[in-house]
């Protein structure tokens, strides 16, 4: 089998970060994204790079009105009220360049080789304390409903936010429709819990530089198939953002990553890549300037090894594939 390199993107814009920086942002932060999203579509389609934009479902909506009509009956009972995107927009107020994107969301389901995935309706968090199995139903139906009503898109690939992945709410996305999850890195320091560790962050970034944990690309077959869950497809790493004044880190950590494309496409192995369009909002050029080195290089691995782009479910397709080869009888 070739080697797999897969690209998973959080689409958020504010609503990803408002529990942490609350009305303390720069316009030109999410400007610049904005901006960027479009450059970054031409990229992936003029090199035939397959990319899974797992985008909150908030950003499908128009307008403030639209936003409530489709918003859950029943709303996550976090415990702790900052976690709620609409306890804060109710505090806060909705400001639509940071809120809303249906013309991205169309840029993305027009430009080749992208399929729109979902991370959830209001970035909700499945391991906090207060909300509930349904309240988790009732979201991901929301964003189902509004991808279906405004677009025409069945979503299939979800990625849970914050990679608080809650394994007994599994069902309850396959019962809604989605065929594919993205998982976390087996490495523990990976392991998501209720609230932020701070030596887990540590060793995160300190495995952006050098290895810490174990190999994080992993073999098509190792990938579990089961009819009653989706297909957790698990992440390789995450693509930090361009950092001024840091050259010698800039460079160590893209080597690690081109390094490790390197490895997985010699091995025949998946490698999946991930982060925020909004990651780039500081220092849109230099990230560009990273993300097309990333593309050019992959473009080597194709032309060396065989390596293939694929996304979430293209790449959940192909494990189904495999699976249904297994299974079938020897006459």
């Amino acid at each position: 089998m070739p080697g797999t390199f897969t690209i998973s993107l959080d689409f958020e814009l504010l609503w990803g970060i408002f529990d942490k920086v609350g009305t303390r942002y720069k316009p030109s932060y999410f400007s610049n994204t904005r901006r960027i999203i479009p450059e970054m579509l031409d990229l992936f389609s003029s090199n035939q790079i397959q990319v899974t934009w797992a985008t909150v479902g908030m950003l499908f909506a128009e307008n403030e009105e639209e936003w409530k009509a489709y918003s859950p009956a029943f709303l996550p009972s976090y415990r702790e009220k900052k976690y709620s995107a609409y306890h804060w927009a109710k505090e806060n107020g909705i400001r639509p360049e940071v809120h809303f994107a249906p013309e991205l969301i169309q840029q993305i389901i027009q430009t080749p080789y992208q399929e729109l995935g979902s991370h959830s309706y209001a970035h909700y968090y499945t391991l906090m304390r207060g909300q509930s199995p349904e309240q988790f139903r009732e979201d991901l139906q929301a964003s189902q409903r509004i991808a279906g009503d405004k677009f025409g898109v069945r979503l299939k690939s979800l990625v849970f936010p914050r990679n608080h992945l809650n394994e007994l709410y599994l069902d309850i996305c396959k019962e809604e429709g989605f065929d594919f999850v993205r998982g976390n890195p087996k490495n523990w320091f990976w392991q998501e819990t209720q609230h932020e560790d701070q030596s887990k962050k540590w060793f995160r970034s300190a495995d952006c530089f050098f290895p810490v944990g174990s190999r994080t690309s992993y073999s098509l077959e190792s990938v579990h198939y089961s009819s009653k869950d989706p297909i957790i497809i698990p992440a390789s790493r995450i693509l930090r953002p361009y950092s001024n004044g840091n050259l010698l880190f800039n460079s160590v950590r893209l080597g690690r990553i081109l390094s490790e494309m390197e490895k997985a496409a010699q091995m025949g192995e998946v490698y999946h890549l991930w982060w925020h369009p909004h990651n780039f909002g500081n220092n849109p050029s230099a990230c560009m300037v990273e993300l097309r080195k990333i593309l050019t290089h992959f473009k080597r691995m194709k032309e060396t090894y065989g390596m293939e782009s694929l996304n979430m479910e293209n790449l959940g397709m192909r494990v189904k594939e495999r699976v249904a080869k297994v299974e079938i009888p020897l006459s």
